[in-house]
């Protein structure tokens, strides 16, 4: 994989506890793209907050939000430390006011949204000279498609020899709403010049440089 905010190398595809899945593997890989001088971000649809963590990490603040309370309950279990802010709430209402931070995430969320409102609305939130960064998840329809569809099951089935493959506890939204073809389109259209790569286990990545003002 090669996420792209500029371009970066691979990163380490399990968390800290050593867990792994498809989210974790390319989720990861965001810490990457976090832009220079950044201190805030806004990570959408944290879950249990494993990416919060890993941010707060380089980042001053951090800020999960998701609509499941048991999620965020869990995300505080592991501790909530100066800098760290979850938040119960759906993300397409909360006030957060526009500009509000240097770097915004979603993994596997989007799909749960209006999808089109939602990339609208990140892209609102980022500062001017920030980065939107985006793993979800979208429907098969091509050849293409389903080439990648067979070697994800291949590198699936490799990833789950050697590593602790993790069942995150969040429901799932099954099949999502959008083909990869119509996200690209989409987000072409609401984020322009951002970067949409479609990935080989079921996921894309999208990433998007808000122009400086």
């Amino acid at each position: 994989m090669s996420v792209r905010a500029g371009g970066v190398a691979p990163a380490v595809h399990h968390d800290r506890s050593g867990r792994w899945n498809h989210n974790i593997h390319y989720g990861l890989e965001l810490t990457l793209v976090v832009p220079d001088g950044a201190t805030d971000a806004l990570d959408v649809g944290c879950g249990e907050g494993w990416l919060v963590r890993q941010l707060h990490e380089r980042l001053d603040h951090v800020v999960g939000i998701d609509s499941d309370e048991g999620c965020i309950t869990a995300a505080r279990d592991y501790g909530e430390p100066e800098g760290v802010e979850y938040l119960v709430g759906d993300f397409l209402t909360y006030p957060f006011p526009p500009s509000s931070f240097d770097f915004v995430t979603a993994v596997a969320s989007l799909h749960h949204m209006d999808e089109g409102l939602a990339l609208s609305r990140m892209g609102e939130l980022v500062r001017p000279g920030g980065t939107l960064a985006v793993v979800g998840l979208a429907r098969s329809r091509s050849a293409l498609d389903f080439a990648f569809d067979m070697a994800g099951a291949l590198a699936t089935r490799a990833h789950k020899l050697t590593k602790t493959y993790w069942e995150k506890p969040a429901r799932k939204v099954w099949p999502p709403p959008h083909t990869y073809g119509r996200l690209r389109q989409l987000s072409e259209v609401l984020l322009p010049g951002c970067h949409f790569q479609r990935q080989t286990m079921w996921r894309y990545v999208l990433t998007w440089n808000k122009p400086k003002a």
